[in-house]
């Protein structure tokens, strides 16, 4: 059972080729992730990858360690506040504030951190796990 207090981890290394496949999904070729010159003149200085990468990673965590399979966000609030380069390796560490077990539903908060602990994405979210039918 999920309660209070547990906590999980995850990570990944955000390469050119994630970057890629993830504007090929959403449509987000923002020259931030693509345009060397262009990024190069901005106060990030060099290519970023797009935020949502690291909220799917907070996804992944959530859908598949903790709470688990299963489980899909109700709510969310984030807050960026670093960029992820690419080439970063960025690990989301997740911790359960509050589980309600008898509505499959509770609370929790998020850091994402990068290889030198830059706190790059934080925030929280209500989860809810569905529990398959009983047969």
């Amino acid at each position: 059972p999920v309660s209070a207090g547990q906590e999980a981890s995850r990570s990944m290394t955000v390469t050119s080729d994630v970057v890629q496949r993830y504007a090929e999904l959403t449509g987000d070729f923002n020259p931030l992730h693509f345009d060397e010159e262009y990024a190069s003149r901005t106060r990030f200085g060099r290519l970023i990858s797009q935020g949502g990468i690291a909220v799917g990673l907070v996804h992944a965590l959530v859908a598949m360690e903790l709470p688990g399979p299963g489980t899909v966000f109700t709510q969310q609030q984030w807050e960026f506040p670093a960029p992820v380069y690419i080439g970063d390796t960025i690990t989301v560490e997740g911790r359960v504030t509050d589980w309600l077990e008898s509505r499959n539903r509770g609370k929790m908060e998020f850091v994402v951190v990068n290889q030198d602990s830059v706190e790059v994405l934080k925030g929280s979210a209500d989860v809810y796990r569905a529990v398959p039918a009983i047969q």
